[in-house]
């Protein structure tokens, strides 16, 4: 995989990402996962794919004082700014299909929409399972279909018409585990066949299409791929094609659809 397949993004984008993405799409999973993995006051818990931290520090919140939270992601961009918003929480530099942890580590592991970006997913599947103690949960999100999510299927068209298929390709990747058979495939694959799926719909938000694009541009890989001039035109061009999307106050909103996969450990 190319550093844009895996979602890698540089230090300027996780501020970004930090910035803009969290409220504008992720934010509202982080509790939905939570409550998927049963964390409880007191428990250990593990965040795979842990970006900027959102999910670790709703994860630590629950937990309190005698429960502990680590997280783990691959790029460093994203662990440093996780690392100044919440020093307490142990960050790891680690690949999920390597997890610097012993067998039956955690009481609940948790990751949210990174699976789509790992080299061996049922490598980091069976890893996941791993470290978590018997009786434990793991709650795994990935995004639906790109097909029903209208926003981001209209913004890869206008990426397609303007850029080419590579651009598109990058903005498609998180959505390539949508179909819920692909998804099952994985977990069955890596041995654990006994998991629950449960789709629901969220809400993507964002105060205009302005930042929507800078968002989407800026906050991801696509930061490396587009430049100035280009920018220019997608914005452009963006304000007048999605424009569907738009309210009278000017701030957009679609739907945005996940799957929630989750298991408990035998």
């Amino acid at each position: 995989m190319e550093a844009s397949d895996r979602g890698q993004v540089s230090t300027s984008a996780a501020q970004v990402y930090e910035e803009f993405y969290l409220p504008a799409l992720f934010q509202e999973w982080a509790p939905r996962l939570a409550k998927a993995a049963a964390i409880q006051p007191g428990h250990h818990v593990l965040d795979v794919a842990c970006g900027t931290g959102v999910l670790a520090r709703t994860a630590a919140g629950i937990v309190g004082p005698k429960g502990s939270v680590a997280g783990v992601d691959i790029n460093a961009g994203m662990l440093a700014l996780a690392a100044q918003l919440s020093p307490k929480i142990n960050w790891h530099r680690e690949p999920a299909e390597n997890l610097p942890f012993p067998d039956n580590r955690f009481d609940a592991v948790v990751s949210q929409f990174g699976l789509m970006f790992f080299e061996d997913r049922r490598a980091a599947v069976r890893e996941m399972v791993r470290v978590l103690k018997p009786g434990g949960r793991m709650a795994v999100a990935v995004w639906d279909s790109l097909e029903n999510t209208p926003g981001y299927a209209r913004m890869t068209m206008l990426l397609q018409e303007l850029f080419g298929e590579k651009v598109a390709a990058t903005l498609r990747a998180p959505f390539i585990l949508g179909e819920i058979e692909i998804l099952r495939s994985i977990f069955v694959e890596a041995g654990f066949p006994e998991i629950e799926i449960t789709t629901i719909t969220g809400t993507a938000r964002f105060p205009s299409i302005q930042d929507w694009v800078f968002t989407d541009i800026k906050g991801w890989t696509l930061a490396d791929m587009i430049d100035d001039q280009q920018y220019r035109l997608l914005l452009d061009r963006a304000k007048a094609v999605l424009k569907e999307f738009e309210n009278e106050q000017g701030s957009v909103t679609f739907d945005s659809p996940a799957h929630i996969v989750s298991l408990t450990k035998a």
